[in-house]
């Protein structure tokens, strides 16, 4: 996130930044700011701040972002499509070293740039442009079997998309992208801000006496019983 936002600022002509702006950009505090990039073994100067290109660099190197990590997509259906096409991954440094798929009909087509080959081919893809980091965009039921094709062709870090948990051996990292979960955390929010607006409107209606709402001592003594 940090280097995201030092990115942005980077491009906007910032030379340099204190934590009090850092964080506020970031949503934390200065203290919390200050903490994490001491890690980096980076102190910024009083008065002055960080030098912004000088923290990107930084970060990237211990992000392991000072070299390119291209990237296999498996899977070349809309999902796949649209990842390839995507031009954020190759700007950050995770350029797309190729695409597979297992449907004859979609080999051979060219997708963002990258000819679509037969699954068949990954681990050649894999060892020809030394990959060691895969992206699942595949239906559910074939994600096993893509992390499967993935781990054998020797890629030992997994994005992945599909809306199952996939199983891998020790030492490999899977890293899962569920948008139907994320929009599940925004709809808790948005039930959140609903209800209180409805107790907002009800205590203006009620000229400001109406008792909070929550559970009553029963209720709750009732549930602790449930719970029990």
């Amino acid at each position: 996130m940090y280097l995201q936002i030092l990115v942005e600022q980077a491009d906007s002509g910032v030379e340099s930044i204190s934590s009090e702006g850092l964080a506020e950009l970031a949503g934390v505090n200065a203290a919390k700011v200050r903490k994490d990039l001491s890690y980096l073994g980076s102190y910024g100067t009083r008065g002055v701040g960080y030098e912004v290109d000088y923290l990107v660099y930084q970060i990237r190197r211990e992000l392991g972002l000072d070299h390119d990590w291209p990237v296999v997509i498996v899977g070349a259906g809309n999902l796949g499509q649209a990842l390839a096409g995507y031009g954020g991954f190759g700007e950050r440094g995770f350029p797309v070293g190729g695409i597979v798929d297992i449907d004859d009909a979609k080999v051979d087509t060219v997708v963002g740039g990258a000819r679509v080959r037969h699954i068949d081919e990954l681990p050649a893809i894999v060892g020809a442009k030394n990959i060691s980091i895969g992206v699942v965009a595949t239906p559910p039921g074939a994600a096993q079997d893509a992390a499967d094709r993935l781990v054998r062709a020797g890629v030992s870090s997994i994005l992945n998309f599909a809306p199952v948990v996939l199983s891998v051996p020790a030492g490999v990292t899977v890293r899962k992208v569920d948008l139907a979960v994320e929009l599940q955390i925004l709809s808790y929010h948005e039930q959140r801000r609903s209800e209180q607006r409805r107790t907002n409107q009800l205590r203006a209606a009620s000229g400001g006496n109406m008792a909070p709402v929550g559970p009553s001592p029963r209720s709750a003594e009732a549930r602790r019983d449930a719970s029990a």
